[in-house]
């Protein structure tokens, strides 16, 4: 049975030059504006990315794809500020990434961003609940119980809250990761290659949430990944070569994906 019972728009709006000169006819969580990153010097010179324009819309699953050395993990490292630009902009929101100081830019990430990835990245001496309200804990916020508890259960943990990691599986682990990004409500959710290290059943498990949160929740996420079943779950696939946006998909299935993967270079 399909995941994707609802069709998005079925033609791109193409994206705007700056904030101000775009009409806001739809809410955008994530923006690049000719975005920019180099590495090295001279002769050894890389473009990871190479004047990136794109947006990313709220409540919408995006796959980023491409070949190795895309680009596409740097696009994200950027979008989520894990990493910074040569030249141009990222925006969450509407704050501009760029501009801000390194304590602003570590509190837009811990309240406005959330992060799942292929490693899972929990505490091992937290139970499976204590992860997932980890980062309000270490912000000194109070849990809204309310939305924890439907989150907890849209992701299938309601009996395995008092097991720390190592009690768990792979699968189990991703979706306690799954729902600590979920937990705090972000404006919106990167995952990388959140079902690299899972195997088939876990990882469809997984995507399955994903999908969920975005449908059932309201959830954006934006998803780097290469396999094309993957980005199948998504609304829109957005493919990077070369540190350039060069093609983007929408309603994917894997079998489009791998067409479009397979025509890259023409």
């Amino acid at each position: 049975m399909s995941l994707l019972t609802t069709a998005p728009d079925p033609t791109p709006e193409r994206p705007a030059e700056t904030l101000s000169d775009r009409t806001h006819d739809r809410a955008v969580a994530a923006r690049a504006l000719h975005a920019t990153k180099v590495y090295g010097r001279a002769d050894t010179e890389v473009r990871a990315l190479d004047d990136v324009t794109v947006d990313f819309d709220r409540g919408r699953f995006t796959a980023i794809m491409g070949p190795s050395g895309s680009g596409k993990s740097t696009l994200m490292h950027c979008l989520a500020g894990l990493d910074t630009l040569s030249d141009g902009e990222v925006y969450v929101g509407q704050t501009p990434l760029g501009r801000l100081r390194e304590r602003e830019l570590t509190r837009l990430r811990r309240d406005q961003v959330g992060f799942v990835f292929q490693a899972f990245n929990l505490v091992p001496t937290l139970t499976a609940l204590e992860n997932i309200t980890l980062p309000g804990d270490l912000a000194g916020r109070k849990v809204d119980a309310a939305w924890v508890d439907h989150v907890i259960a849209t992701v299938g943990l309601g009996e395995r809250l008092g097991h720390r990691p190592s009690e768990l599986s792979g699968g189990q682990q991703q979706r306690v990761a799954v729902a600590r990004a979920l937990a705090s409500r972000p404006q919106i959710i990167f995952a990388d290659e959140p079902t690299g290290n899972l195997d088939s059943r876990s990882g469809t498990e997984i995507l399955a949430f994903m999908r969920t949160a975005v449908r059932e929740l309201g959830q954006t996420i934006v998803m780097v990944t290469h396999d094309p079943g993957a980005a199948a779950y998504a609304d829109r696939v957005v493919f990077l070569a070369d540190g350039r946006i060069v093609d983007e998909l929408f309603e994917p299935t894997a079998t489009t994906v791998l067409d479009r993967m397979k025509h890259l270079g023409d």
